[in-house]
C-alpha cells in the first residue's frame, strides 16, 4: 500500500479567501468506509436538500434512483460502474443515480434540466457533508444499462451516480487509488476562471 499523510480523510480546500466550513472541507474521496450506513433521516436530509434547489421556472427536472448498500437497486447501479469506479464504489454506503428530465411528457423539451440537475447534487453534496458524509460523483458509467435496469423513459437521462457514505483511509485502496485519493487538490485560479469581473 502506499503510505498516505497522518490522515487522509481530512482534506481542507486551500481557498484564496475564508469559505464556510461546509465548503472548505468538502472532498470526493474514494475510500468508504464498508461497514457504515445511512439512517434514514439522513437519507432523507439529503432529497430534501435536493428537493429545494433551485429550479428554472420551478419546473424541477430532476429525478432519482437511490440504492443503499444491500439492496438489489443498489447492486443494479454497482453493476453499470466502469473503469476504477467499479474498483471502490460497492463500499459507499448508497448510490444515487441523478437523472434529467429533459422535456414533459408532452414532449416539451426541458433546457435547463441538467442545470437544475446539477444544482440539486450540489445541495445534496453539501448536506450530505453536514450529516458527517462525503460523497463522490461519478461519471463513468454504463448509461444503457441504467436506463434498462430501471426502465427510464425517453425523457429521463440519467448524468451521474453519487456515492455516498463515511470516508475511510486512503491506504485501504489500491495503490493507484490511494494515490489519488492524496494528491495535491487542484482547482484553476480565479484569474483563469472568471472573464470579466468589475
Amino acid at each position: 500500500m502506499t503510505s498516505t499523510t497522518l490522515d487522509s480523510t481530512v482534506r481542507n480546500a486551500e481557498t484564496s479567501v475564508p469559505l464556510v466550513p461546509l465548503l472548505d472541507e468538502r472532498w470526493s474521496p474514494r475510500s468508504f468506509d464498508p461497514t457504515a450506513t445511512l439512517t434514514d433521516e439522513q437519507l432523507a436530509a439529503l432529497l430534501e436538500a435536493a428537493r429545494w434547489a433551485p429550479s428554472a421556472a420551478n419546473s424541477q427536472p430532476r429525478r432519482f434512483v437511490v440504492g443503499r448498500r444491500g439492496s438489489t437497486t443498489f447492486d443494479a447501479i454497482v453493476k453499470a460502474l466502469m473503469g476504477f469506479n467499479a474498483a471502490w464504489a460497492g463500499n459507499s454506503s448508497a448510490l444515487i443515480v441523478a437523472i434529467a428530465e429533459t422535456s414533459t411528457v408532452e414532449g416539451e423539451p426541458r433546457q435547463w434540466a441538467e442545470y437544475d440537475l446539477g444544482q440539486s447534487v450540489a445541495h445534496l453534496s453539501v448536506q450530505a457533508h453536514h450529516e458527517g458524509l462525503h460523497t463522490h460523483q461519478m461519471a463513468g458509467v454504463d448509461w444503457d444499462q441504467i436506463t434498462a435496469a430501471f426502465d427510464l423513459a425517453d425523457n429521463l437521462k440519467p448524468v451521474t451516480v453519487t456515492a455516498v457514505g463515511v470516508v475511510d483511509e486512503a491506504e485501504k485502496l489500491v495503490d493507484a487509488l490511494a494515490e489519488r485519493e492524496t494528491a495535491p487538490r487542484t482547482r484553476l485560479s480565479l484569474d483563469e476562471l472568471v472573464l470579466v469581473r468589475d
